[in-house]
């Protein structure tokens, strides 16, 4: 019987930090999602509409690029004080092509990333 794989992410609209606890150590990265930039005349040039619209693709293309790190594992604990991580998980659970695997959601405050492994450790010790 193969191990499987596991992945902790405690994340927010901004950044997440993604812990594979598959092994011993529990190896980790930053995903930032890059922050929009506009000088004050293109800001001045666009409606509220468009403004909107390039916040939704940007947070569009945080999410895909996090699923893009999940695809691989069986287990994930999404975790952390926003309601990124459902929108996370709702996004997962609409495409069948990941239903093979196991989700759980955990609402967090802000805590340190020693904490956030804690989290994640305790948690897949129980499963």
């Amino acid at each position: 019987m193969t191990s499987k794989k596991k992945l902790g992410i405690w994340m927010d609209h901004s950044h997440a930090h993604i812990m594979d606890c598959t092994s011993e150590t529990i190896g980790s990265i930053v995903l930032d999602s890059v922050t929009l930039k506009t000088d004050k005349q293109a800001a001045l040039g666009s409606s509220e509409s468009q403004e909107h619209n390039k916040e939704q693709r940007h947070q569009s293309a945080y999410y895909h690029k996090l699923i893009d790190e999940i695809k691989n594992y069986d287990d994930v604990l999404l975790f952390g004080p926003t309601e990124a991580k459902s929108e996370l998980f709702n996004l997962i659970k609409a495409e069948h092509k990941y239903e093979h695997i196991k989700v759980e959601v955990k609402n967090s405050d802000k805590i340190s990333f020693n904490e956030q492994q804690s989290i994640v450790k305790a948690h897949f010790s129980n499963n």
